[in-house]
Order: structure tokens, then C-alpha cells, then sequence
């Protein structure tokens, strides 16, 4: 049986390991996977465990999307684009970080059928996450903007700033209302009514509160699913993006 997994930091609120069972067992798949929680100072050692063969296959999660690329021996060209990893392979012998929440953001915003071209956005947060998003949204020819705590750099302002801008469209790419800390948001209920169409990458709880400020159902589960089966597409070298609609069905039904 091939194992795979999800290195992250905290991964109790994770879905991930339903997803891919549902896709092992549709496709009669002899492998499992698993959530790894691990400490920085590990993240050298799962690799290792990879060149092994002890895993076949990663995902990585928050806080580690950047950090983990020192350890790869190649970055693939969509990764290098994104300046983030969330999916690594071993590829004949050699640790391979490819970037799938690129494509899982870019799939969401056109199942939700949501015109960006032109249009200013505006992503809570800087992290790995949020690069993915930022990719996605330039490649359909949006005005993209990152809105942080400590802002330094290009197309870069301040929760302060946001509250004086045109809105279009709103991505939330931190934390803030993953659940257990359902009570918390990135932006008060005024900002985030600016804003024409809101979206939050978090998929549990499905209905953040800053989704409820935005009267929005526009969560992380489709880029979650989506995203998963692109990974699974690099592992098993199996096309498998028209069962996306089949799988999200039924998670919503689980969850």
C-alpha cells in the first residue's frame, strides 16, 4: 500500500483524507493518507522519507508552503510562478514541488462564474496560500492587490487603506475563522459589505464570518477538492479533473 500525507502545523480541521479516499476507492487505488503534523525542524526528515519511499506523495499546508521549497530538488515552472509549493512528488528519484491551489483558486472563481478580468482585487494576507490566489487572479487579467498587517512592497496596503477602496473582489487567504476559531474575521462587517464578491479560501466552518458579513457561500471547498485532484493527477499520472463535481457533491453531503 503507497502512503501519502499532509504536512502542515495544526491539521484537525483538515478534510483532506476523506478526498482522497473517495478518489483511492473510485479508482481502485491501494494507498491512504495521512495527516502529518510536524514542527519546522522535521520537514528535512519527511523528505528524506520520501526519497525513501516511505511516502510517495505530499500535500503541505499552512505554515509551510514556502519553507519547504529548500528542501526539494526541483521546482516545477508553475510552482517557480507561484513562489509556493503544496504538492510534492518523487519523479524518478527526485523530490519534485508543484503548485495545485494555483489551479484549484483558478477553477473556483469560474465554477462560481465570477468575472475578474479588469477587476480590483483585493487578497487578505501574504502567505503561500495567497501567492497561489494572486497567480490565479493575474492570469485572468485582474488588478491585484495584497492587503496586509505590515505592509512592504509593491501593490501591497494596509487593512486601514482597504477601507477607502473600491472593492470588486475579496479573497481571504489567512486563517483568521478557520475553525475552532469560528468568532474571529480579517475585516469588520462594513469593509467586507464594500466589496461586490467575497471569497475565503477556508472551507471549515463552510460559512465563515466573514462570509456571513459578505451574505457569501463562496468558500475553500471547491479549491480544496480541486486542488486535491490535481495533486492526485501528479501522483498517479491519471487524468482526473471531471470528477471534481462528482467528489465536491460528496463531501458537501458528508460535512
Amino acid at each position: 500500500m503507497k502512503k501519502f500525507g499532509l504536512l502542515g502545523e495544526k491539521l484537525s480541521h483538515s478534510y483532506s483524507p476523506i478526498i482522497h479516499k473517495l478518489v483511492f476507492n473510485m479508482y481502485n487505488i491501494d494507498a491512504n493518507y495521512e495527516l502529518i503534523e510536524c514542527d519546522k525542524s522535521e520537514l528535512k526528515n519527511k523528505i528524506d522519507d520520501l526519497k525513501n519511499n516511505k511516502y510517495y506523495g505530499y500535500n503541505v499546508t499552512i505554515p509551510y508552503k514556502i519553507e519547504i521549497m529548500k528542501y526539494l530538488d526541483e521546482i516545477d515552472i508553475s510552482a517557480k510562478k507561484v513562489g509556493a509549493v503544496n504538492t510534492i512528488a518523487n519523479i524518478n528519484g527526485k523530490i519534485v514541488g508543484f503548485n495545485t491551489d494555483y489551479i484549484g483558486f483558478l477553477n473556483e472563481v469560474k465554477y462560481y462564474n465570477v468575472n475578474c478580468k479588469c477587476k480590483d482585487c483585493y487578497i487578505l494576507g501574504t502567505g503561500g496560500a495567497s501567492r497561489a490566489v494572486k497567480s490565479a487572479l493575474e492570469t485572468l487579467g485582474a488588478n491585484v492587490y495584497n492587503v496586509s498587517r505590515n505592509p512592504n512592497g509593491l501593490n501591497i496596503i494596509s487593512y486601514d487603506e482597504l477601507k477607502n477602496r473600491n472593492i470588486d473582489v475579496l479573497v481571504n487567504t489567512t486563517p483568521l475563522g478557520m475553525y475552532p476559531n469560528i468568532d474571529a474575521s480579517p475585516l469588520d462587517e462594513a469593509t467586507t459589505k464594500k466589496a461586490k464578491e467575497v471569497f475565503d479560501i477556508i472551507f471549515n466552518p463552510k460559512q465563515t464570518k466573514l462570509l456571513k458579513y459578505a451574505n457569501s457561500d463562496k468558500n475553500g471547498l471547491y479549491m480544496l477538492v480541486s486542488q486535491a485532484i490535481a495533486a492526485e493527477e501528479i501522483w498517479q499520472n491519471i487524468e482526473m479533473k471531471d470528477k471534481v463535481d462528482t467528489i465536491l457533491k460528496e463531501i458537501e453531503a458528508m460535512i
